[in-house]
């Protein structure tokens, strides 16, 4: 922005946006059977996995039995929740940088960028924690799930509640916490995000969309609730009425996870079950014939 000026910031999205989507349309593949970037093995590997060895079948989705499911409900309070505290940072650090600690536009591109670069390099430790806990047998699937969500959310949570107190003044401390709110924040990527896959392999797909899609909403409330709170932007206490709530919904959303979620693989993945009234007789007819086929 400093040197092209701000459409620059518009332009350079654009131009990522469009070279993503033609290396996506050009390495991409919409199942492991298309695709021709991966080895045999790992193709066998991935459909073992998710029980989809052979051809993949198209099942009638159980939306009742999705709908009626606690575990899943919880993961889309846990996911709304994620999406609330990640998206207030996203959306307001550059004007608590300005506003309240006075770094200047070119400071605050390197200073709000340290963050997510943070999260980045987060994301390895914890996944291979996660992994290392599994393979250990030191905690079940659930178990190691929640744990890494909690680090994930009532991590930054505190950090929050810190930087809520953080005088203006002190900007090494304020990035630092800044910094780790984010970078902590890491842990979800080995939390809710693989309970989709976990619970239902075979509906992974549609979990996900309704979570993203309810979860998306939260992301566009969010910056109008801070924005509400924020009577003055140059007013640090105002600020800590936002870090505040969004602290509060890291762990409320969390809290709710930990009670009622499970990594168990749900009744209504399995075709057998799909016999709870969802559908016409025509699709109970078309899960029966899978079912003969599986």
């Amino acid at each position: 922005m400093e040197a092209w000026g701000w459409p620059a910031v518009f332009y350079s999205n654009g131009v990522a946006g469009v070279l993503w989507i033609i290396g996506y349309f050009i390495f991409g593949a919409d199942s492991p059977q298309k695709s021709k970037m991966i080895s045999q093995a790992e193709r066998t590997y991935i459909q073992e996995s998710l029980g989809h060895v052979g051809e993949q079948k198209v099942m009638p989705t159980p939306w009742r039995a999705i709908w009626t499911s606690l575990p899943f409900i919880s993961l889309i309070i846990a996911h709304c929740g994620q999406n609330w505290g990640f998206w207030t940072l996203v959306t307001e650090i550059p004007s608590y940088m300005s506003n309240v600690l006075g770094v200047d536009i070119k400071s605050n591109g390197v200073l709000s960028a340290l963050p997510y670069i943070a999260i980045y390099l987060m994301s390895y430790p914890l996944g291979f924690l996660s992994d290392y806990i599994l393979k250990k047998k030191w905690l079940s699937l659930t178990a190691t799930r929640k744990l890494s969500n909690s680090i994930g959310h009532w991590g930054p949570a505190v950090m929050l509640i810190g930087l809520a107190h953080v005088p203006s003044n002190n900007l090494v401390l304020a990035v630092v916490l800044l910094t780790c709110s984010i970078g902590i924040n890491a842990g979800h990527y080995t939390g809710y995000l693989l309970v989709h896959v976990d619970m239902a392999p075979r509906f992974a797909g549609a979990l996900m969309g309704i979570t993203n899609c309810i979860s998306n909403i939260i992301s566009l409330v969010a910056p109008l609730v801070a924005g509400m709170l924020l009577n003055d932007e140059k007013d640090a206490r105002d600020w800590r009425k936002v870090f505040y709530v969004s602290s509060g919904v890291y762990v409320a959303c969390n809290l709710v996870y930990v009670c009622a979620g499970s990594s168990e693989r749900q009744p209504w993945n399995d075709p057998t079950s799909l016999s709870d009234g969802d559908g016409d007789d025509k699709e109970k007819e078309k899960a029966s014939e899978v079912e003969k086929v599986v």
